[in-house]
């Protein structure tokens, strides 16, 4: 089948969720239920939503974002938490712990009225980016929003913790008293596709991100980790309905209509930590990170 590279504005377009959502009926229009995991459309430019409790996201209209060309190398430190990557090859992961850490420091800082951590250590390259809060012991969703932007990992990931953790429509702003419960989840998207058949990806290696036109003749985004589909058991046409539905189409979904989508696949490296590593690990790393402050209690659970 016939694919090309994706490079420029083009691929860098705004992603509309991608990962969670309140469970909704994959054969007409959106309904809830039990838990789940994907993502919808968001309307801010160059974000996007995504989680782990299934559910609607808004729509999204295309945004002009960043190149992220430059993004699609892989590289750098591998990472050792709970870390898995839908990257081929042999080459070490880019992803790491201690970005997840970064993370737990950042949100940590910001709600108990901390400076900011210092400039991490890990690699400061331009990637597309997602974070992801869940909490409890059954990992519900709590916030995730990121960006096709490449944007350089220490600003990115400090803006990103942020608006995840604090300005996720879906849920209110986090509290210091849900940190021991959280676990966070950092995913670095890396090879773009463009691809000419809606059919050409591989459910559990790539994410997609489709455009089409709704009823009224406007463009619309939506987009899903890598991990979404196969976390819910969706086939291909399951995963391309979820997403048009989650995009805000309400017609009846033919096959006719699959056709003329765009959709663009590419792959992403996650690392995942919970509250209770991430203690762990600043304990043993405290000083050479830099932490202007106090080690948050570890009180998991409670």
């Amino acid at each position: 089948m016939g694919r090309k590279r994706c490079v420029g504005a083009d691929c860098s377009k705004m992603a509309a969720g991608c990962c969670g959502v309140k469970k909704q009926k994959l054969s007409g229009s959106p309904g809830s239920g039990g838990p789940g995991g994907v993502g919808a459309g968001s309307g801010v430019a160059g974000t996007g939503h995504c989680g782990s409790e299934l559910g609607i996201g808004s729509s999204a209209t295309v945004a002009a974002a960043a190149n992220v060309s430059r993004a699609n190398g892989l590289g750098g430190p591998g990472g050792n938490v709970s870390g898995s990557s839908s990257s081929s090859g042999s080459r070490k992961m880019v992803v790491s712990a201690e970005m997840c850490c970064f993370c737990f420091d950042v949100l940590y800082c910001h709600l108990y009225g901390y400076q900011p951590p210092r400039t991490p250590r890990f690699t400061n390259d331009p990637y597309p980016l997602f974070v992801t809060w869940k909490i409890g012991r059954d990992k519900r969703l709590r916030g995730c929003i990121g960006t096709f932007s490449a944007m350089n990992l220490h600003s990115g990931l400090r803006e990103y913790t942020l608006t995840s953790a604090l300005k996720d429509s879906r849920f209110p702003p986090m509290t210091r008293d849900e940190l021991p419960r959280l676990f966070c989840s950092v995913s670095l998207l890396t090879n773009f596709e463009d691809v000419g058949d809606y059919l050409d990806w591989e459910v559990g290696v790539h994410g997609i991100r489709i455009e089409f036109f709704n009823e009224k003749g406007s463009k619309r985004t939506a987009t899903y980790l890598p991990e979404v589909a196969k976390e819910q058991g969706w086939d291909h046409i399951q995963t391309i309905d979820s997403l048009l539905r989650k995009g805000g189409y309400k017609a009846p979904i033919t096959n006719d209509f699959r056709k003329t989508i765009k959709l663009t696949r590419y792959r992403s490296e996650k690392m995942t930590m919970g509250y209770a590593e991430y203690i762990a690990h600043r304990q043993h790393h405290h000083y050479q990170n830099g932490i202007g402050h106090p080690l948050p209690p570890y009180n998991h659970y409670s």
